[in-house]
């Protein structure tokens, strides 16, 4: 593979180098602000971060009551560190700690085009369309 990396749950990490991870997916907004970013990380039922000589390359997190389900999200690997398999192996681990905790449905929502990324570790498509509510900034 050419790259050293371990997987890490985990519930604190620098600030710079996640907004750097959220800005390589493209959901990191301009007026977002690192201020939330620590409650984010605790708050998450499971946060994986693939860390390559102490830095962050890689992250997932996936958020659940812990009891019935869980939605995998913000899966994103740096550009440089791409084509590896460290994505599938975050998503694999997140899947891993979801099952050992006994939680019986686990989803995500694919961005357009990455569907084939998915598939291949499990996942299939829900009938129906996805929603969301988003407040006005």
């Amino acid at each position: 593979m050419g790259t050293e990396y371990e997987i890490k749950f985990v519930d604190a990490w620098p600030d710079n180098e996640i907004i750097t991870l959220y800005k390589s997916g493209g959901w990191w907004k301009d007026h977002y602000t690192p201020d939330n970013l620590a409650a984010l990380i605790r708050g998450s039922f499971a946060f994986a971060v693939a860390v390559d000589g102490g830095k962050a390359i890689g992250m997932g997190r996936a958020l659940s009551d812990g009891v019935s389900d869980a939605w995998i999200q913000d899966v994103a690997v740096l550009p440089e560190f791409r084509g590896k398999g460290i994505g599938r192996e975050i998503i694999k681990t997140l899947l891993n700690y979801c099952k050992e905790k006994g939680l019986s449905w686990i989803g995500l929502v694919a961005e357009p085009g990455t569907k084939e990324f998915y598939v291949p570790l499990g996942f299939k498509e829900l009938a129906g369309e996805p929603m969301v509510y988003e407040p006005e900034a």
